[in-house]
């Protein structure tokens, strides 16, 4: 798969919902109400991160929820990259960009949507034909402003804020052009996961899904 593809497979994803959640999963158990509470909210997209041992358990769950698309964040290695394949995720994630991981997702025909920090980080992305990006760690980086000038000389780069992003924030971003939609772990906190109210995470869903992006 191209990065071009890859681009444009993770337009679409990004465009299905205003918000993806960023997941932090450590019971496998937890998966599959926890993805149908976010789907049935309005948001179908689910980035799982690789930051648990029960994570690709996770997405093998959640792979099987109707409605939904799970993909792998935190994507550090050719390693990861075939572990979340096979467990069933359609799309990866990562912090940042090395040439090996790119090259890794390429070959393994897993979209990828790389983090960049900077223009430069962008840029090079760009050279490489990743016109989708991740922008993280968005907060750290200076924010929406941050992000508002990196896309004033560079308008055929779109982003995936994460890092920071919040419901007190998050229209900051949603306001810009250049942005898709955001990433954000707000909808599912560790707290109503830990409780099983899927209630309440559904709740939060259908908040964040009714976000405008411009």
């Amino acid at each position: 798969m191209t990065p071009s593809e890859m681009s444009k497979s993770n337009e679409a994803l990004c465009r299905m919902a205003p918000v993806v959640p960023v997941l932090v999963v450590k019971d496998a158990a937890h998966a599959a109400p926890l993805a149908q509470a976010l789907v049935a909210g309005g948001l179908p997209a689910l980035e799982v991160t690789l930051r648990t041992p029960a994570a690709l358990d996770v997405i093998r769950e959640m792979a099987k929820v109707p409605g939904g698309v799970v993909g792998a964040g935190t994507l550090l290695t050719l390693d990861d990259v075939r572990a979340a394949k096979d467990a069933g995720a359609k799309f990866g994630v990562s912090p940042g960009a090395t040439d090996a991981l790119l090259q890794a997702c390429e070959d393994e025909d897993l979209p990828l949507l790389p983090g960049a920090a900077s223009a430069t980080e962008a840029m090079r992305l760009l050279e490489r034909g990743y016109t989708v990006q991740k922008f993280f760690p968005a907060e750290a980086a200076g924010g929406a402003p941050a992000l508002k000038a990196i896309g004033a000389p560079l308008p055929q780069i779109k982003f995936c804020p994460t890092g920071g992003v919040s419901m007190k924030n998050v229209n900051d971003y949603l306001s810009l052009p250049n942005t898709l939609c955001v990433g954000g772990s707000w909808v599912a906190p560790a707290n109503l996961v830990e409780a099983g109210d899927w209630a309440g995470i559904e709740a939060l869903a259908k908040e964040a899904s009714q976000l405008t992006v411009a």
